[in-house]
């Protein structure tokens, strides 16, 4: 152990202190100190294996095996390491002739190699024979001017503050590269040169070198981490590869539409309120259809309307409903279709003569109340559910009797006051949410596709950024016709600055139908919270998942998962302030 600087400050013949009165400024224009003295750390010592520069530590490593096969981003692990580390790579071309002619050289000592092994009856080196066929390969790539040589060298300063700290990180260090299949060496009584060599002023001064093509080379570049932090949008979580805040405006997407994938106790509840509440600070109105009265109290924190369906409520929407503000050309055929598709929900299948029997049915209905494709009779009241059970009945057929009695639960039946009333409620709160958890469990899909294409027609109103949040998606999705719907209501959500947010727990359900698979791909903004191990690996077909990332979504805690943002997805950790907690739970 040395001393290559002295201190500074100490006075010396060659060095003169400064004189009492006499200031700094004066004294470097004498020319006694130099600004690289200025900056020159206070001393310098260089031991057999670390480097201590003033009261820091180091220790620097060289790289010398790698593994045979490399993917994208493959030092990723390293890059994020949990601790401060100077990397530097460096990276030297190398003419093609000179590779060949060395090539040519090491395939004739490997064929060589093998041929004796054979003739003296001995068992050929696998390792050999693997370096052969790189070699073959190799060679054949760079004759046709596929790939390309170079010389590269890695190496890696560990900085710690005390020795301790240096040999603990030391050994982290080297269990992550043994992870990767890489052997590193420490630059034993060469720590100054391998210090020099990771200081960003290529100034290699190890030269330890391993050959790599392109292709290899380009897997090593080390910036691919999806970084998901933008100027403007709300704070998601916490990038759980690289530490960074998530922080991203969904309505900056190809939509605005997410879908949120996770098991029961995921976090998925906890998720979407904390978004839901962020979303409202950032002035988007945020309506919910909540199939379990989950939102109620967050609803009642921020002052929202909480609407409730049930027999005994006060509020109604009636499905024949249009829309009287800049309706669309086609406005009722469009009803009409969406009826249809709602009496499916409320009726069951339907033979193709009850579905024409039907369609003719509606037509009559509103031409009853006076109301045709002319945008003008749209003012006009609209029917109710009981009128189209009258028409029904008064066609006096079998078809239209039996479509009638299906429909009498709903008309004079025990669910006869939810859905046969005209409508009296407008959605005038930014923060709005339909509860209908006090409905029996089969009325459920019924009131939330009414709801839906209630919401729908109040949209069309006004453009402005709104986020629609579909708790337990899987009651819609289970009726084809009813998750169609919700498939077309993703597709056509853009046009109106609407970005739909499908939840479900019933994973498997959901990714098991055409329309569940439809929505995913059609939502640029998707969460996939901890998963069970029944459904995961659905999901890891769906997204393409590696078996890193399955395995993280079977070990992960509540509230983390994967976020995925357009092409960009990263693992990620929900956070929350105390007085967010408190507002949601």
């Amino acid at each position: 152990m040395f001393n290559i600087f002295g201190k500074k400050n100490q006075p010396t013949a060659q060095s003169p202190s400064v004189k009492s009165g006499e200031n700094l400024a004066d004294f470097l224009a004498k020319g006694a100190v130099s600004v690289k003295d200025m900056v020159a750390p206070s001393f310098i010592e260089v031991d057999f294996n670390h480097l201590k520069i003033d009261e820091k530590y180091y220790r620097t490593y060289f790289v010398v095996g790698y593994p045979r096969y490399v993917s994208a981003n493959w030092l990723y692990s390293l890059i994020t390491f949990d601790h401060p580390l100077y990397i530097s790579m460096y990276i030297y071309p190398t003419e093609a002739k000179v590779v060949l002619e060395d090539l040519r050289r090491k395939i004739a000592e490997m064929e060589a190699t093998i041929e004796n092994d054979i003739k003296a009856g001995r068992v050929v080196d696998p390792t050999v024979q693997v370096a052969l066929d790189d070699a073959l390969a190799l060679q054949a790539e760079l004759a046709k001017g596929a790939e390309r040589f170079f010389q590269f060298g890695l190496y890696i300063t560990v900085p710690a503050d005390t020795l301790e700290e240096l040999t603990q990180v030391s050994k982290q260090v080297d269990s992550t590269l043994s992870s990767l299949l890489i052997i590193a060496k420490p630059a034993t009584l060469e720590m100054e040169e391998g210090f020099k060599s990771t200081l960003p002023m290529f100034y290699d001064k190890l030269a330890v070198w391993r050959n790599m093509d392109t292709t290899s080379l380009a897997m090593t570049f080390p910036f691919s981490t999806a970084s998901l932090t933008r100027n403007e949008g709300i704070l998601y979580g916490i990038n759980q590869h690289d530490g960074s805040l998530i922080v991203f405006d969904r309505f900056t997407l190809e939509n605005a539409n997410s879908v949120i994938l996770g098991k029961s106790g995921g976090g998925k509840s906890f998720f979407v309120k904390l978004e839901a509440l962020r979303l409202l600070m950032m002035g988007v109105d945020v309506l919910i259809v909540d199939p379990e009265n989950e939102y109620k109290k967050l609803c009642e924190s921020v002052g929202g309307e909480f609407v409730i369906f049930s027999t005994t409520s006060q509020y109604r929407i009636n499905p024949f409903d249009l829309a009287t503000m800049n309706p669309e050309p086609d406005e009722l055929s469009n009803k009409i279709l969406d009826l249809h598709s709602l009496m499916k929900v409320i009726m069951g299948d339907l033979t193709p003569s009850q579905d024409a029997l039907l369609d003719r049915a509606l037509v009559l209905t509103y031409r009853e109340k006076g109301i045709t494709q002319e945008p003008e009779t749209f003012k006009n009241e609209p029917p109710l559910l009981e009128d189209l059970y009258k028409v029904l009945i008064g066609m006096e057929t079998p078809e239209a009797r039996e479509l009638g009695d299906r429909l009498e639960k709903f008309v004079k039946g025990s669910a006869a006051g939810v859905f046969n009333q005209k409508s009296n409620f407008d959605i005038k709160n930014p923060f709005t949410v339909f509860g209908i958890r006090d409905l029996e469990e089969n009325l459920r899909p019924v009131a939330m596709y009414i709801v839906l294409d209630y919401i729908w027609n109040r949209i069309r109103k006004d453009k402005k950024k709104r986020v629609l949040i579909v708790d337990e998606a899987w009651y819609l999705i289970k009726h084809k016709d009813s998750g169609a719907y919700l498939y077309s209501f993703a597709k056509r959500a853009r046009k109106y600055q609407l970005g739909l947010t499908t939840i479900t727990q019933d994973v498997e359900d959901f990714l098991a139908t055409d329309e569940g698979k439809a929505i995913i791909t059609n939502s640029s903004l998707q969460i996939i919270l901890k998963q069970s191990t029944a459904a995961v690996e659905e999901i890891t077909k769906t997204f393409y998942l590696t078996g890193g990332e399955k395995h993280f979504l079977l070990s992960a805690g509540v509230g983390e998962g994967l976020f995925f943002a357009g092409h960009s997805h990263v693992g990620f950790r929900v956070i929350s302030s105390e007085e967010e907690k408190g507002l949601i739970e």
